[in-house]
């Protein structure tokens, strides 16, 4: 149904990939409303404005003029202060590709027009090794993200190319890809970045160009991690996945992101190569990571030092590091699990991610950020700015401008074709439009279990429409067609699918069920024994301070009450939002002295009686300080 040289979108195979699904792009996907809509807008109306305020106030782009020997100063931030340009670049050309506006094209012009000064005449591009330590190119690859940031510039001119405004900074993308593939692929260098990133990177560029040394690249640096090449950047083997070769590791380790982003490009090299041992050796980590150390909320990363993932099963509420950045990851980990497998496993979790983990990263405003996303706030809570409230901006900034451009790439995430097939996966009012066939949804998902989905045009002869049904409405799902009702029964992969000869004005509705649940850890989580948190459709909700009658640290659960939703057009600093209430009751406050004793706990938790009020997980955190609580114990 699609020429994939045609899509605009962060990741499309090839047409020779092993690919059993083919993405759409955000042209053909218009998300109209609903959350998404909402953060598609805030996002184009005030997160990149400030994201292209602070490439100037942060440093990124003065650091690339003192590359470029065009200004005199201190070089300013990190060493990876070029990734947020790129990163911003990225957000821009897709939200231009989306819907065009005044200043994108400029800005990715004139971005690029400096990048091209400041690159030297090898090709090689980086302003803090350029500018503070020139003589240690390519020496420090343990910690220095020379890699890194140049696989941001690799995807940021993709997102040119894609979106028709990055030609010049395609080929200053082009001259870094061929000096990494001179000096690490034909030179013999074995160096590899302890930050992976390059190689999702180094394979998108190939799609787009057709130059398989990028490729080639990308393959020999995912086949040797774990050989001891990385030197110890003073945080062990482990915090950049050189522990193992990757088809030996079974489970997720180190750096949350980096191991993310790996995985990422191990899906797209198999993609491309149709080495099975690649995709077998992903799946395998991904069952890992989703039945022992993820979050509820689709976070991934439970220690702050190293912000990495912890041992099975270690997953503290309060101490939750979940940055925002690795949300981001999972997404497009998951997202290239879908292509390559089909699997609605992976559409799942690519939904609670985007609705709690990631969701929770933006303020309902746009302008303000968390880097981690806790499942806990207490009031006393002052370790640090990045664990307490959103903030505007942070020196280390990798998460806002990454949010920025997921947010403007949203649309590629909704649905594939294959086969004379439409595939959707998340629900989103709107229209999508492929080869033909022209869909209109309307639906109030997911404050409301109802999409209708109309078609306004189709193409000739039978196809099928495939509709993901969620695990957690699996068997209480309901579809109609044409007013009548059919099977919703998911096929082995987990979509409903009809298959006919289709007419403008056919309808389809899914219903599904949004009733709220209560749900409970796994009893080898330590930290959560004797608790459970309240779910509703894809939402993971949350008791905030500011909606109780009671501290929010001593509100007891009760299992037997029945959990009721409560509508809310609009509740002042959160918007449009559903409620659900919980019965409860308000512990007595802790004795003084130690806090242990020698009495079993009763099942009476005494204190009053009350009713405990939930907000989703994603509005938390914007009206102002307060404790904060996804998981609550049970009488």
């Amino acid at each position: 149904m699609v020429n994939p040289s045609q899509v605009v979108g962060p990741a499309v195979p090839t047409q020779g990939a092993k690919a059993v699904w083919r993405p759409l792009g955000v042209r053909d996907v218009d998300i109209t409303g609903g959350p998404m809509g909402r953060w598609q807008r805030i996002n184009r109306e005030a997160s990149i404005p400030l994201g292209l305020e602070q490439m100037e106030r942060a440093g990124s782009v003065p650091n690339l003029r003192l590359a470029a020997g065009e200004a005199e100063g201190e070089y300013q931030g990190y060493r990876f202060q070029d990734s947020d340009l790129y990163k911003q670049l990225e957000a821009v050309a897709w939200e231009h590709a989306r819907r065009p506006g005044p200043g994108y094209p400029e800005f990715i012009a004139e971005s690029a027009a400096l990048l091209g000064r400041a690159q030297r005449a090898d090709g090689y591009l980086n302003s803090h090794y350029q500018v503070v330590k020139p003589g240690k190119i390519y020496a420090e690859l343990e910690y220095s993200h020379e890699m890194y940031c140049a696989g941001h510039l690799f995807q940021a001119a993709v997102a040119g190319a894609r979106a028709g405004a990055g030609e010049r900074l395609t080929a200053v993308a082009r001259r870094l890809a061929d000096h990494l593939v001179e000096v690490f692929l034909t030179g013999g260098d074995d160096g590899i970045d302890g930050h992976a990133e390059v190689e999702t990177a180094l394979v998108e560029l190939y799609r787009v160009t057709g130059e398989r040394s990028y490729l080639d690249l990308a393959a020999k640096l995912i086949d040797n991690r774990g050989k001891g090449l990385i030197k110890d950047s003073g945080m062990g083997p482990l915090y950049a996945q050189d522990h193992l070769p990757v088809r030996e590791a079974d489970t997720p380790v180190g750096h949350a992101v980096r191991q993310l982003y790996l995985e990422a490009g191990v899906v797209d090299v198999y993609l491309e190569t149709g080495d099975e041992s690649l995709l077998e050796c992903s799946v395998r980590r991904w069952e890992d990571m989703v039945a022992t150390k993820m979050y509820l909320t689709g976070g991934v990363g439970s220690r702050h030092d190293g912000e990495a993932f912890g041992e099975r099963h270690e997953l503290p509420p309060d101490r939750a590091y979940n940055e925002s950045c690795a949300a981001i990851a999972s997404i497009h980990w998951n997202w290239r699990l879908l292509l390559a497998t089909g699997h609605g496993r992976y559409a799942d979790l690519i939904e609670r991610v985007l609705y709690n983990a990631f969701a929770a990263s933006t303020s309902a405003d746009g302008v303000r950020f968390f880097y981690v996303n806790p499942l806990q706030r207490r009031d006393d809570t002052v370790e640090d700015a990045y664990l307490g409230r959103r903030r505007e901006w942070f020196a280390c900034a990798c998460c806002p401008p990454n949010i920025m451009r997921t947010v403007s790439s949203l649309g590629h995430y909704v649905a594939t074709t294959a086969d004379r097939a439409l595939h959707v996966h998340q629900y989103v009012p709107g229209a999508i439009r492929s080869g033909g066939l022209d869909l209109a949804v309307a639906t109030g998902y997911p404050w409301d279990g109802k999409v209708v989905l109309t078609v306004d045009r189709a193409p000739g002869g039978p196809w099928s429409l495939a509709l993901r049904i969620p695990a957690w409405s699996a068997g209480t799902a309901t579809l109609t067609v044409g007013g009548e009702s059919v099977a919703a029964e998911p096929d082995e992969r987990g979509y409903a699918v009809v298959t006919r000869e289709w007419r403008a004005g056919d309808t389809v509705e899914l219903g599904l069920d949004l009733t709220p649940r209560l749900t409970y850890p796994n009893r080898r989580i330590d930290a959560l024994r004797g608790t459970a948190a309240v779910e509703r459709g894809p939402l993971v909700y949350c008791f905030e301070q500011a909606d109780q009658q009671a501290d929010v640290d001593d509100l007891i659960l009760d299992p037997r009450a029945e959990l009721r939703v409560i509508d809310k057009e609009d509740v002042p600093g959160l918007g449009r939002t559903v409620l659900v209430e919980a019965g409860a009751y308000a512990a007595e406050p802790p004795a003084t002295g130690l806090p242990y004793g020698s009495a079993p706990p009763t099942p009476d938790p005494g204190g009053a009686r009350l009713t405990a009020t939930a907000v989703p997980y994603y509005q938390w955190d914007n009206r102002g300080a307060g404790a904060m609580r996804v998981w609550l114990p049970l009488a």
